[in-house]
């Protein structure tokens, strides 16, 4: 990778298995320090970390839970403390409580919206101090097809997903001037934890006729965290096989 960039490092929310963690290794061999950032799986979070180091990385486990605006201070606070600034963040942690919209209780509804958008809203928030000092700073946002492409059953998570979008866009318009990029990665049907039991018969729907993995992903969200990617911004780059085409 190309060292046109300042020294900093990368973190990556929900990290501990599917593609945020294929995220963090990707990112860990384009040379960047990653903090593997976790809610509740230690051992999964601990073992990509260890998987970096081993290939000759650099990666620290993260416990915090990045709905809390006091436990994402303290996730960067510990990350700066090790690896120093961060300048690429992936906002990842995502969660699903599905349910047709007369059936969703208050609670699915936030438990939901408050993971997988209003978490990205506080780790931008505080990534953004430093990358506009900087003037270097990619964040890339992990949305889904489900926010422009309706799924019955999933009225909370697509709602998350397009705020997500959009949330991307303005972002990214705000700091353009400063170098930094904010962009969306939108996964199809992608076999990880988060999609099991979603998707019966789905892949003959997909042109692609497969799954994706969690690699194919972590391929785009490398490079839009790239130096190479530094007039890309406020986009969302679509990673379904075709299903929207």
């Amino acid at each position: 990778m190309a060292d046109a960039r300042p020294q900093g490092c990368a973190l990556v929310t929900g990290a501990a298995r599917g593609i945020g963690a294929a995220a963090a290794r990707s990112l860990a061999a384009a040379g960047w320090p990653v903090g593997v950032n976790y809610r509740a799986d230690a051992d999964g979070a601990s073992a990509v970390a260890a998987a970096i180091e081993e290939a000759g990385g650099q990666a620290v486990a993260l416990e915090g839970d990045v709905r809390d605006a006091r436990a994402v201070d303290s996730v960067f606070g510990r990350l700066e403390e090790r690896f120093g600034r961060v300048l690429v963040l992936v906002n990842n942690a995502g969660t699903r409580a599905d349910g047709l919209s007369p059936q969703l209780s208050d609670e699915e509804w936030s438990a939901v919206i408050e993971t997988n958008l209003s978490a990205a809203f506080r780790t931008t928030r505080r990534a953004l101090g430093p990358m506009l000092r900087a003037r270097f700073g990619r964040i890339v946002n992990v949305a889904s097809v489900v926010g422009p492409r309706a799924n019955a059953g999933q009225a909370n998570y697509a709602a998350s997903k397009a705020g997500l979008i959009g949330f991307t866009r303005t972002v990214a318009v705000e700091v353009a001037r400063r170098g930094v990029t904010v962009n969306a990665v939108a996964p199809g049907f992608v076999q990880t934890r988060l999609t099991e039991g979603v998707g019966d018969g789905l892949v003959a729907a997909i042109p692609a006729r497969r799954t994706g993995t969690p690699e194919e992903v972590a391929a785009c969200i490398a490079f839009l965290a790239s130096p190479e990617a530094s007039y890309v911004t406020g986009a969302t780059l679509t990673v379904d096989g075709g299903l929207s085409a």
